[in-house]
């Protein structure tokens, strides 16, 4: 299938499109690295591989947007200002806990980034590169939320409360800065910034409920 795109809609998404490709071709070393102390210190050393393959599906959404910019003729950027802060963030990081909940506070985001970068074009390819990558985002929002709550049932009464608010602060914080770095992308695609943060304000409840009554989400 080659890819069929208007000028207007390649205005539209571009930016987004070349920054979100860099961000999903990281090799994750950092993350692996506090997977592995974490790993070790709960004597689960699977954990480590079940990251590897999930650092793995990331990078192939952006080897798939990437030969996606290829096709149309468009350059794959090597530097991205909120790449970049966030990769600074990653490098100083050494908690599983942080690392997981930003993950699914970004894994949440790609979710309304994908099916708005979806909805504001009409090509065909691009269209469907997007649901694949929507399918695979489930799946790793899950497999995240299962972690943070694991992570979350060993904390002390105490831990569990001031966590509470502060996984609303950093969620929505990292929210506000993802609307801000591709409010283009998602206003092509539909949204509006009321929108955008109700979308993230249900999302946020159904993680919260999920790490906080885990055996609750099961039955569910």
């Amino acid at each position: 299938m080659k890819p069929a795109i208007t000028e207007q809609e390649v205005a539209a998404i571009l930016p987004s499109l070349q920054a979100w490709q860099l961000g999903e071709t990281s090799e994750g070393e950092n993350l692996i690295k506090a997977a592995t102390r974490y790993a070790w210190r709960i004597r689960d050393t699977d954990y480590v591989d079940a990251v590897r393959l999930f650092i793995k599906e990331e990078q192939k959404h952006g080897n798939n947007l990437g030969r996606y910019l290829d096709a149309i003729n468009q350059p794959r950027i090597q530097k991205d200002l909120g790449d970049s802060l966030f990769r600074k963030f990653r490098h100083f990081c050494s908690s599983m806990e942080a690392w997981t909940l930003t993950v699914i506070i970004i894994e949440s985001t790609a979710q309304i980034f994908y099916q708005a970068l979806k909805d504001a074009t009409q090509c065909e390819l691009l269209q469907q590169i997007c649901t694949d990558i929507l399918i695979d985002e489930a799946y790793h929002i899950t497999f995240q939320t299962e972690r943070l709550a694991v992570i979350y049932d060993n904390r002390s009464s105490f831990g569990k409360v001031w966590r509470k608010a502060y996984y609303m602060c950093f969620f929505f914080a990292t929210s506000l800065v993802v609307w801000f770095a591709h409010q283009r992308l998602f206003k092509a695609g539909g949204n509006t910034f009321k929108g955008f943060i109700r979308k993230m304000y249900f999302k946020y409840l159904k993680t919260i409920n999920q790490i906080t009554t885990p055996f609750l989400a099961e039955l569910a």
